[in-house]
């Protein structure tokens, strides 16, 4: 019955006797519908008609039924839901896929299982390879491991594991990493090694390094990687690169996510991710941030300013900037020390003169800055370069300069959101993954005043986007949607649940204020006649169900520019 069910919502095909001519014929009818078409002029409607990779008419089915001619494609939706394609605004595409190659800790909880992982892992792997894995987080573990330090284990018992593999085990938050013996041995870290600007090397009283490396300092090992990888050749290299890409497409297409910006990517990421976006060979719209030092901008910025190319899938046009590290790794720059490490107020991962620079290079070359800042200290800082950068060049308007993660502010800050015109780029499911243990972080007085204040934020006129900040969460905008309104943890507590969205509020975070985000409210994050079809079908109706219901919800249809990639 419920197979009967899914193929006759999805799959109920009919070729309809036509009866206009070939210039207003659709290509494709969705018909019989819940729209939420996010278009004040029009918010519902029963369906949508498409012809080529655009919307051509939104109405009733009677309205739309006039497109529909011959050779179109008809799906009866039989009551579905049906919205604009979610838009990720914030996460990190290639290393969504990556994970997908690599060990998923996500579900270990302990320290134990993750090197009962790693020891299977070393028995199907060759002496020499590089085993990596991501997704633990030592919070997440039913008990701490025994020795520790910081909460994080002596890499011990992971080197006995993997003796002549090199491990490098990444972070859930992607801000810190644990690595066995073999691979600091490669890296050449030692107890003399010192600590890098942003960075911090974890060590025992004795000095010597514990395996834990927390922000800049995980760039210690990547002379580690180099080698381990040294065997592989260019074209093995390419082929790893877009295998990559096309699974974490597979997985955001999946998911409904229809476009995804990319929150730090190299110039010769850029290019790959041209190169294939002109072979018609991306399925998921990018919007790249680049990510490349100051030096490299100055001389190369001038080429990679690339708005809509290639049927619209890629664009570029941020520059990406990280001013602190991760609230769980201890790594977000605090004004006042962490309650459970009262030694720390976390780190400034790249000095406020380098991102000043940033903002002058960004601006001067028309540019969107787009800086990672979780910690309240960080975010001021993060305002305080906007707000100059703009101040000195008044002649640059519309500027929509983000600050990504915004998770813990200052109550004085709130408003210089809206203020300055600066997007809150958040991420809904971050305030319930993280919410059991950000008190032990925070406090309570300072958790209460600042973290994950959405409903300040949007009540005082600043616009929100949202996303997963995948692989630090799963890449399903469900979940990111469900803790946006409900904000509910597992244990069925709500985290300071006055700070809530509605669910119209959430919807558009997910949709026009991503193209917004974007600079491409004027194509996307709308179900209007003459916007991109980018179109998901769900199983429920996220703005009616009850809410107990929306983790339940699932994508039954993800169209692309009008052409169905995904169904269930």
């Amino acid at each position: 019955m419920m197979k009967w069910l899914i193929y006759g919502i999805i799959g109920l095909l009919t070729l309809v006797p036509g009866i206009r001519g070939e210039e207003g014929k659709a290509d494709l009818v969705l018909k019989n519908g819940r729209i939420a078409t996010i278009d004040p002029a029009r918010p519902q409607a029963a369906a949508v008609a498409v012809r080529g990779d655009r919307i051509l008419a939104v109405g009733t089915d009677t309205e739309v039924g006039r497109y529909i001619d011959r050779g179109t494609q008809v799906i009866d939706l039989q009551g579905k839901f049906v919205m604009p394609g979610f838009i990720d605004s914030h996460g990190h595409f290639g290393s969504l896929g990556y994970t997908r190659m690599q060990l998923d800790l996500t579900r270990a909880r302990s320290w134990e299982e993750i090197v009962e992982q790693v020891r299977t892992a070393v028995a199907a792997a060759h002496p020499g390879d590089l085993i990596q894995g991501r997704g633990w987080h030592q919070e997440k573990w039913e008990k701490p491991p025994v020795p520790s330090v910081q909460g994080l284990p002596l890499h011990d018992q992971l080197s006995a594991a993997s003796p002549d593999n090199p491990v490098i085990l990444t972070h859930a938050s992607g801000h810190s990493c644990l690595a066995n013996a073999r691979a600091m041995k490669m890296a050449g870290i030692t107890a003399a090694s010192n600590d890098p600007a942003g960075g911090e090397i974890v060590r025992q009283k004795s000095g010597e390094p514990i395996g834990a490396f927390l922000e800049t300092a995980q760039d210690l090992l990547h002379a580690a990687m180099r080698q381990a990888r040294a065997g592989m050749t260019p074209a093995q290299r390419l082929e790893q690169e877009i295998r990559a890409i096309d699974l974490a497409a597979e997985e955001c297409l999946l998911k409904g996510v229809t476009s995804f910006h990319d929150a730090g990517v190299s110039f010769a990421g850029i290019d790959l991710y041209k190169s294939l976006a002109q072979q018609g060979k991306l399925k998921v719209r990018i919007n790249a941030m680049i990510g490349e030092s100051n030096e490299s901008l100055r001389k190369r910025i001038g080429q990679y300013r690339i708005m809509p190319v290639a049927g619209s899938f890629l664009t570029v046009h941020t520059v990406k900037r990280l001013i602190d590290g991760a609230l769980g790794a201890h790594g977000a720059w605090l004004f006042e020390p962490y309650e459970s490490l009262p030694s720390s107020k976390g780190l400034n991962t790249e000095s406020v003169e380098t991102m000043r620079e940033t903002a002058v290079i960004a601006i001067e070359n028309g540019f969107q800055l787009s800086t990672h800042a979780i910690g309240d200290r960080a975010n001021r800082e993060t305002l305080d370069i906007y707000e100059a950068a703009f101040h000195a060049h008044p002649e640059k308007k519309d500027l929509r300069w983000r600050i990504e993660h915004a998770q813990h502010l200052h109550p004085s800050d709130i408003p210089r959101f809206a203020g300055l015109g600066v997007i809150a780029s958040m991420q809904g499911v971050h305030c319930t993954s993280d919410g059991p243990w950000v008190l032990r972080r925070l406090g309570e007085k300072r958790a209460a005043e600042g973290a994950y204040v959405w409903r300040k934020l949007l009540d005082s006129g600043a616009r929100i986007c949202n996303g997963t900040d995948v692989p630090v969460e799963a890449v399903d905008p469900i979940p990111c949607f469900y803790a946006s309104v409900a904000r509910k943890l597992k244990n069925g507590e709500r985290f300071f649940p006055d700070q809530r969205m509605s669910r119209e509020e959430a919807l558009r975070t997910y949709t026009v204020n991503g193209a917004f985000a974007a600079f491409e409210e004027n194509q996307k994050g709308i179900l209007k006649p003459g916007y991109l079809a980018d179109i998901v079908v769900l199983s429920a109706d996220l703005l009616t169900i009850p809410e107990e219901k929306i983790p339940d919800t699932y994508v039954l249809l993800t169209i692309v520019g009008g052409k169905i990639l995904y169904k269930k």
